[in-house]
């Protein structure tokens, strides 16, 4: 069982600290992640959460807050914390456990990208599954550290055809500015795009986060032009040598193959001038079932690895109980009424 250590602290953050948050992220032993961010911790207020950024054994910890009476206070760290090992992670839960109690916390819910393989550790230390938040559990990862032309050349053939082949029939691509106009050009592709694949988020979540991550000087909007027409859309970000497909899209009836491939061969691109290493496909079937025909992700997953065949899994999210009775009826009937509700106020398939 973990125990508390005394000679570790939990305090909040101070101002200057909070001026510098992403950057102090980016210093840490993962290096950071973008979803573990001031600005995401902002947008992610127009889901109702409230945002805390403390420090734990004087490593910073982003926090998001749910209200949920009468059964207290639920913390999630979004990609969180920023660790390499199953002891850091540990480390700074055992610490963070009676400070959230304090503060009428009933679990800490964690998600660090540790591979998949310690899960069996933190099980054994207490820490209890949960369903995972942020869409990739399971991802895809490529190295773009070395030359554009090497970079290019070391791509699976598939990847390399449809590039070249998108370039041939005329195909472009442009960055462009996430104004309320290309937001909803995007919004129009990903809703296509998700048309009874899965769930997507409103308009306004969407435009705001992609605005506010523009602003911020992380983010940047692709569009593929066909024929003077947006046939695939993509949001990705970065932070530090970090690079993010947050978003793609693109129309259901094809007029040229290859739009998409040669849209992400620009956000790689883009990705590298800006510092990054490495490219984070953000999400496919796990590596056991990533050949599964019968995933509901078995496409997503193909189109990623015509790109790279490093198929990654993370730990997925863990929580940390700190009140188990209020845990309890959390997981019996207080989650699944809350996601109930909150879907039928919002229309949003995710809180």
């Amino acid at each position: 069982m973990m125990r508390y250590n005394k000679h570790m602290s939990v305090r909040p953050a101070t101002s200057e600290e909070l001026a510098q948050w992403d950057e102090l992220l980016v210093s840490q032993p993962d290096g950071g992640n973008i979803f573990s961010t001031k600005v995401y911790a902002e947008q992610k207020q127009m889901g109702g959460y409230r945002h805390l950024f403390l420090f734990v054994n004087e490593q910073p910890v982003t926090i998001l807050q749910k209200n949920t009476p009468p059964l207290g206070k639920l913390w999630y760290l979004p990609k969180g914390p920023n660790v390499t090992t199953p002891k850091q992670l540990l480390d700074i839960l055992t610490n963070l456990k009676p400070y959230a109690k304090k503060h009428g916390v009933f679990a800490v819910r964690t998600e660090s990208e540790l591979d998949r393989s310690h899960q069996p550790t933190l099980s054994r230390h207490g820490l209890i599954q949960a369903k995972p938040i942020i869409p990739n559990p399971s991802t895809i990862l490529l190295d773009i550290s070395p030359a554009t032309d090497a970079l290019l050349a070391s791509l699976p053939q598939k990847g390399r055809h449809a590039i070249r082949r998108a370039e041939r029939d005329g195909v472009t691509v442009k960055q462009v500015k996430a104004t309320t106009t290309n937001c909803r050009t995007m919004y129009a592709l990903l809703s296509e795009t998700a048309e009874g694949q899965f769930g997507i988020r409103s308009f306004e979540y969407y435009r705001t986060y992609w605005q506010r991550f523009e602003k911020a000087g992380y983010g940047q909007l692709f569009f593929a032009y066909y024929e003077k027409k947006p046939v695939a859309g993509a949001y990705a970000m970065t932070l530090g040598k970090k690079s993010t497909y947050k978003d793609g899209a693109s129309v259901r009836e094809r007029s040229t193959y290859g739009a998409s491939h040669l849209l992400q061969w620009h956000v790689i691109q883009w990705a590298k001038k800006r510092g990054a290493t490495l490219h984070d496909f953000c999400g496919s079937p796990p590596s056991d079932e990533i050949n599964n025909a019968e995933h509901p992700h078995y496409g997503i997953g193909r189109f990623k690895q015509s790109f790279s065949r490093r198929v990654v899994d993370y730990i997925g999210c863990y929580d940390l109980v700190v009140r188990p009775v209020q845990y309890k009826a959390w997981t019996k009937i207080g989650e699944r009424l809350f996601r109930h509700v909150y879907y039928k106020r919002t229309k949003d398939y995710y809180y």
